[in-house]
């Protein structure tokens, strides 16, 4: 399996690109609309063929690029059942989406948001924001559920090996992957905490809403159709 780590500055966003190598055929998975020309470029550079953009959940931080990345390639979009309506193909627990050879594997991981999904390829687990590296995803909006979050990251993430490589759709502190090893031991929110104890914890954040929040949302819902209101 090819695989590339990419990274968006202003949203501390990370794009993935799998590929099966044997037929060329890629996946990007959380693609930002900034960054599509990069992405198409790398792509063109590497002599892939985009047929899958995979979706972790309706962003509410950045506007995503698969749409544009759909118009331009004619790459299939999956995300949630529960999410955005513009997808060509709604995934849930244990369905599977195939990149040529590669099997991805689609694991329900709500309550960062109510749509939020992981994806497991190889020994690789790509968490969007439901699990960060020492930390997790907020849960104060789109249906967000600290409980829910709690019971996602504990049953179906930190029941997979330990060498299971962790890669989320966020950084903030300069940290590119970890392991479901790693953050079941030293996770500061979930090592040794309760489900209860993390309830408590998450409902008395009172973060600021995302910078981004009332147009990426929307546009997402739309696969990253901005309104021309909103761009002027």
């Amino acid at each position: 399996m090819l695989f590339r780590q990419l990274f968006d500055a202003d949203t501390s966003t990370y794009t993935y690109l799998l590929a099966d190598e044997a037929t060329g055929a890629a996946a990007l998975i959380d693609p930002v609309l900034e960054q599509v020309e990069r992405d198409l470029t790398l792509l063109q550079e590497l002599g892939l063929k985009l047929t899958v953009v995979l979706e972790t959940h309706v962003h509410a931080d950045h506007v995503t690029g698969a749409g544009a990345l759909r118009e331009r390639t004619g790459a299939t979009v999956v995300a949630s059942s529960r999410g955005a309506p513009c997808v060509d193909r709604a995934v849930g627990h244990g369905d599977v989406v195939h990149v040529g050879q590669l099997e991805v594997r689609v694991l329900e991981t709500p309550g960062h948001t109510d749509d939020s999904l992981s994806f497991l390829c190889e020994r690789r687990l790509f968490t969007g924001d439901a699990l960060l590296i020492r930390g997790t995803g907020r849960t104060d909006f789109q249906n967000g559920d600290p409980g829910q979050l709690y019971d996602a990251i504990t049953r179906h993430l930190f029941t997979l090996p330990d060498e299971t490589e962790v890669y989320p759709g966020h950084d903030y502190a300069g940290h590119a992957m970890s392991t479901v090893g790693e953050e079941k031991r030293h996770n500061p929110r979930l090592a040794g905490r309760s489900r209860e104890a993390f309830i408590a914890f998450m409902k008395d954040r009172n973060l600021p809403p995302p910078r981004k929040l009332d147009v990426a949302v929307p546009a997402n819902r739309a696969c990253g159709r901005v309104p021309t209101t909103v761009q002027a």
